[in-house]
């Protein structure tokens, strides 16, 4: 853990952005507990977290995405860890309701199988990126402000 809090010490916005396009990407990681950690104990700029924070994980996004457009079921299980019957329901749950789905990427677990869901059925990569944006920006915005309101009463 010491290494772990060195490394963002030692990076600081750069490494909130790499761990946050990891954590958005195909590899379980907590974006949420690096972005508590960087405005908390770090007092890192709050606005300047939210900007990182949310590009990496836009990103990592959009690589699930792109992982998704590929079509190839094996690759997804393989890579993005998302298995057929989580494929399906992340599918059942997009249904009709398009690219704005992409909003709801923010969500742990599903989310990772909302964007490559996106890309299996092909919706359109700028308005499921920009509801992806909209979605993250939102939770990042709740958990910066609300990590500040909370050290506040301390």
């Amino acid at each position: 853990m010491d290494a772990f809090a060195a490394f963002f010490l030692q990076w600081g916005y750069l490494g909130l952005l790499v761990g946050s396009f990891i954590a958005g990407s195909v590899v379980p990681l907590s974006s949420e507990a690096i972005v508590v950690a960087c405005v908390g104990p770090f007092h890192m700029n709050p606005w300047f977290c939210l900007l990182a924070a949310t590009i990496g994980n836009v990103s990592g996004g959009m690589t699930c995405y792109w992982l998704g457009t590929k079509g190839n079921l094996e690759w997804i299980e393989r890579y993005a860890h998302v298995k057929k019957e989580k494929l399906e329901r992340a599918e059942r749950f997009i249904q009709g309701r398009g690219a704005c789905m992409g909003f709801f990427a923010f969500i742990p677990i599903l989310g990772t199988a909302i964007t490559v869901a996106l890309g299996y059925m092909r919706a359109g990569w700028l308005p499921v990126m920009v509801s992806m944006i909209i979605g993250k920006v939102l939770r990042y915005a709740a958990i910066i402000w609300g990590t500040i309101g909370i050290a506040a009463m301390f």
